[in-house]
């Protein structure tokens, strides 16, 4: 009886924000689609000289607002093939996943333009560790915080553009012939521009 009484009073709060956000004449979800430079930090700490190279990446997330100003975020992207440099010369590559959770507060009555900010988690998972031949290698994952400002700007009931930057915390510690090195912080820049559709 107690998890039913839970269950239905979930399935109450889900349609009572649902309904708000509706009311504003908006569906409560959004999906955008970017393209995102991402521009590394390259704190090294190991004193070894590494960094990591800057690409553009494709972006898409997922929204849901609970109210008109509340919305959670997950953004998504593809597995990333990165270059790592040692005093400027390559030494092996690793792919990175980096998906990132927000909650943003969406300021309204602004006119055409929709500006939000978001604050949430970053959670990177590294694979395919080739580096050094072998001799070097990288932690699995990596937890961080990731911050976020941006702007909608509509271009008709369901569609709109987009600009979107992210500050996300990203590091890792280097082992080198099994010898932790010392931690290598990424913690990237992504500059975005998309399209966005509410429904």
């Amino acid at each position: 009886m107690k998890k039913q009484t839970i269950v239905a009073a979930v399935l109450a709060a889900c349609s009572v924000t649902a309904a708000m956000a509706q009311a504003s004449g908006e569906g409560p979800w959004m999906v955008r689609a970017r393209a995102v430079h991402l521009d590394m930090a390259n704190k090294d700490g190991t004193g070894l000289g590494l960094s990591v190279n800057n690409k553009t990446i494709p972006e898409v997330d997922v929204s849901y607002f609970f109210t008109p100003n509340i919305a959670a975020e997950l953004v998504l992207t593809v597995p990333q093939k990165q270059t790592v440099y040692l005093g400027g010369a390559s030494i092996g590559t690793f792919k990175h996943l980096p998906p990132s959770l927000l909650l943003q507060y969406h300021f309204t009555g602004l006119g055409a333009y929709k500006p939000y900010v978001g604050a949430g988690v970053n959670y990177t998972r590294i694979t395919s560790v080739n580096l050094l031949g072998g001799r070097a290698d990288l932690e699995d994952d990596s937890w961080g915080g990731a911050l976020q400002v941006g702007m909608d700007i509509p271009l008709d009931k369901n569609w709109s553009l987009n600009f979107d930057v992210k500050k996300v915390y990203i590091r890792s510690n280097v082992f080198v012939d099994g010898a932790n090195q010392g931690t290598l912080k990424l913690d990237p820049l992504l500059v975005g521009v998309g399209l966005g559709y509410r429904f």
